[in-house]
């Protein structure tokens, strides 16, 4: 067994509370126990030596009041520098913590509803929830209540302290809008069979550095089955998933060696004692969720806003002046996406809100700005390789001064400092995932890989991983030169992974584009 493993067994992993709170009070954290402050959502930053933590924090139901986002914007100010960070499983991210504050930031935020249990570690994550439930016209459930009930059944409880690595869960109500089920370890998608509205379920998504995109259980449940038939799925990968090797523990192995069918009748006889009801496939997302940005008119009259905070990070002044704008144009709540965007639900007056929004830089955006991630990279994350939050914000603004932000059609571009795919570059249009590579003078520099052409829409696949790499300093041309090729010759309404098919995936190889561009050739001397 791997370390973790070993200590895992010695003391049940939310036990570690205790010693948290024991550690806080000395200033010394025991080297031996470190890891498992993950359970809590707590991590060392980089460098490690230096002793700061960062921490996620799990929102319930991805929403939120106004006023529990001031918090969140003073705890930034008192404890973490200013840095506040949006993630892409909807949480929120701090860094530069000290172990002595962690009991303080524990409970201010327990008083406005937010909390870290499972935040990380080896247990059920964050639940993936609609940021859409309640809001659009289209949606077939709103599944607000069923992410709460899954994040009060599953998160910190102690029959899923001890999974053999993490495990994740994504419930969506708007199926044809958004969701991203097949990267999650159970996908959620709610859909109407023969006149009644229950789930379609899909298992065993996971990417890092082997990815592998969910499969149907082929079955249709009701709503009130969903935490059962969530536990059972858990208690499944629990008892019979793999610990042995940690980079095989995921639940994706155990689906790619027993297949859907069997590990459903693994589920059906040990833990649910009854057979689930076979069902049809829901319907998907056209881009996985990617469509519904900017500002769109809300079920029962309105409008709802997505914010795009670009690649997750928002400055705690400007967190205060979104929650006072849902105060003034909303209904005083506000929601995070699974793309790190925010989005403020109830508005009366959309034009004055976008208004307000672009005066602080935060306009409603249905261009690039709204559809790229980025993950932590080297500036506080121990394992990544490459930079990545401002050389991506970076990225963003040099493709909007060339006029290719594209918002006729999304399109996903995912920047991630190493294989761990924290955001999920296989399932981009562009995933660019960082690595090191020697030049002629022996020295490292900072490069990526292109995966091309991924998706987690009606392409549900893996991005092709193509030869050779971008280097960071021809990140920014390599990629406009790439969308300038789909702006000037894709078809009408055609998606970019359709395009890419379309043309050859060779055309994007990075050695192929940057040539070009070196040489003065137009893409036309390539064909299309």
């Amino acid at each position: 067994m791997s370390d973790i493993e070993t200590l895992k067994k010695e003391k049940p992993p939310f036990d570690i509370i205790d010693d948290i709170h024991v550690y806080a009070r000395n200033g010394v954290i025991d080297p031996e126990w470190l890891d498992m402050l993950k359970w809590y959502g707590v991590y060392p930053q980089k460098p490690q030596e230096d002793g700061f933590l960062m921490m996620r924090v799990k929102v319930p139901g991805a929403s939120y009041t106004s006023d529990t986002l001031r918090e969140i914007a003073s705890i930034s100010e008192d404890y973490a520098r200013g840095t506040l960070d949006v993630s892409d499983r909807q949480a929120f991210q701090f860094h530069w913590l000290t172990i002595r504050d962690i009991p303080a930031i524990f409970s201010r935020l327990e008083k406005v509803g937010l909390h870290t249990r499972g935040a990380c570690g080896d247990t059920v994550r964050a639940v993936i929830s609609s940021p859409l439930a309640g809001l659009d016209a289209g949606e077939v459930m709103d599944v607000t209540a069923l992410a709460h009930d899954l994040d009060r059944e599953l998160s910190g409880n102690p029959a899923f302290g001890d999974l053999p690595r993490k495990f994740k869960i994504s419930v969506t109500g708007s199926p044809e809008l958004e969701g991203i089920h097949l990267i999650n370890d159970i996908g959620f998608l709610a859909h109407e069979v023969d006149g009644k509205v229950g789930f379609d379920v899909w298992v065993g998504g996971g990417l890092g550095a082997v990815a592998f995109l969910a499969q149907r259980l082929g079955v249709f449940i009701a709503p009130e089955e969903v935490v059962e038939v969530s536990m059972a799925i858990a208690g499944a990968y629990r008892d019979h998933g793999y610990r042995v090797n940690r980079k095989k523990s995921r639940l994706k192995y155990l689906l790619k060696d027993l297949g859907p069918q069997k590990f459903r009748e693994l589920v059906e006889t040990e833990y649910l004692g009854r057979p689930m009801q076979d069902g049809p496939a829901a319907p998907v997302a056209r881009f996985g969720g990617n469509d519904v940005l900017g500002v769109r008119e809300q079920l029962g009259g309105g409008h709802y806003a997505v914010v795009a905070t670009t690649v997750g990070r928002i400055s705690p002044e400007k967190a205060r002046a979104l929650a006072d704008l849902a105060d003034r144009h909303g209904d005083g709540t506000l929601r995070n996406t699974p793309f790190q965007n925010m989005l403020i639900p109830g508005v009366h007056d959309a034009d004055a809100l976008s208004a307000e929004l672009s005066a602080i830089g935060l306009a409603p955006d249905i261009g690039m700005r709204g559809t790229t991630i980025a993950c932590t990279g080297t500036q506080f994350c121990r394992l990544a390789l490459t930079e990545t939050k401002a050389r991506t914000a970076g990225l963003i603004d040099h493709l909007e001064l060339e006029g290719l932000a594209l918002p006729q059609l999304p399109v996903t571009i995912n920047l991630t400092g190493c294989s761990n795919a924290c955001t999920r570059y296989q399932v981009a249009d562009l995933g660019f995932m960082g690595s090191l590579r020697k030049n002629a003078e022996g020295l490292e520099e900072e490069a990526y890989q292109v995966h091309l052409a991924g998706g987690i829409g009606h392409a549900q696949r893996l991005g092709n991983k193509l030869k050779g790499v971008v280097l960071a300093r021809d990140l920014s041309s390599y990629t406009a030169s790439v969308l300038d090729d789909y702006k000037q010759h894709a078809q009408p309404d055609e998606a970019f992974a359709t395009f890419a098919d379309r043309v050859g995936h060779e055309r994007f190889l990075p050695d192929a584009v940057l040539n070009i561009q070196r040489d003065g050739r137009s893409k036309e001397a390539v064909g299309v």
